[in-house]
């Protein structure tokens, strides 16, 4: 029995065993009891996760995968197996906190960082293989041309370390882009606690329109008075580091 890669899926499944394991092992396994893959497809990485101690869950919609994981690994069963990341609520793994691995389609590879972002106090830890793209704005910082939303949104929760990039030839069917493989380190910084929302609102708001000054982008939010003098309004959104983004919506919060 085999896998047929679906397009619809954004499956492209990673043949090479030396990079499967080196994925692996860019986890730490400690100080979590359980490991969520998300899209193991044909079980490059999840044969080398089974030889950990960890609880293994896996993430997988595509049916024909699913039977082929059952049927060439004893150890997984229905069980394993927790439907789509995306809609997953994790409150069955709620008593443990869980890591989080995977080749992922990179057509949902943004909307699983945001969800990663939703459950961060479940999840400390995170590596997985993304569109090169995608992991550089991820792991950027200020004043760069891929520091943008994405990098700020994660950052606030996680420190982020690009890995490795992955060659198109070592996947079936190769990809049209590199693939680049980043690791997230839950590091929750201070003061955001309780900001979330007005923090995001600020974050989007400054980058829709980022060749403009804070002062300008922001007016969508009704900036209050006191900060309309501060010194980040005559700032572009990615002159700020996170933790300036950080500081300044616990301080709007405080003026409002």
């Amino acid at each position: 029995m085999s896998v047929k890669a679906k397009k619809h899926l954004g499956q492209h499944f990673l043949t090479d065993e030396n990079i499967a394991r080196k994925i692996v092992d860019g986890l730490s396994f400690e100080n979590y009891g359980n490991i969520l893959e998300v899209g193991p497809g044909t079980g490059v990485l999840t044969k080398y996760l089974l030889e950990k101690e960890q609880n293994l869950y896996l993430a997988e919609i595509d049916t024909e995968s699913i039977d082929y994981l059952k049927n060439n690994h004893e150890e997984i069963t229905d069980k394993n197996f927790v439907g789509d990341f995306l809609k997953y609520d994790f409150s069955p793994l709620a008593e443990q906190q869980t890591a989080i691995i995977g080749n992922f389609p990179y057509n949902i590879s943004s909307q699983i960082l945001f969800k990663i972002i939703d459950y961060y106090e479940l999840i400390p830890e995170m590596v997985g293989m993304f569109q090169k793209e995608v992991a550089e704005r991820t792991a950027a910082v200020p004043r760069t041309k891929d520091y943008g939303i994405l990098s700020v949104l994660v950052q606030a929760y996680y420190d982020v370390k690009y890995l490795f990039t992955v060659h198109e030839n070592v996947f079936n069917p190769p990809p049209k882009v590199k693939s680049g493989v980043i690791k997230l380190t839950r590091n929750p910084k201070e003061g955001l606690a309780g900001n979330e929302i007005l923090f995001k609102q600020i974050v989007k708001a400054g980058f829709n329109q980022r060749r403009k000054k804070l002062s300008n982008a922001l007016k969508i939010l009704d900036i209050p008075e006191n900060l309309k003098t501060h010194e980040f309004m005559d700032k572009r959104a990615e002159e700020l580091s996170v933790a300036d983004f950080i500081s300044f919506t616990k301080l709007w919060k405080e003026n409002v």
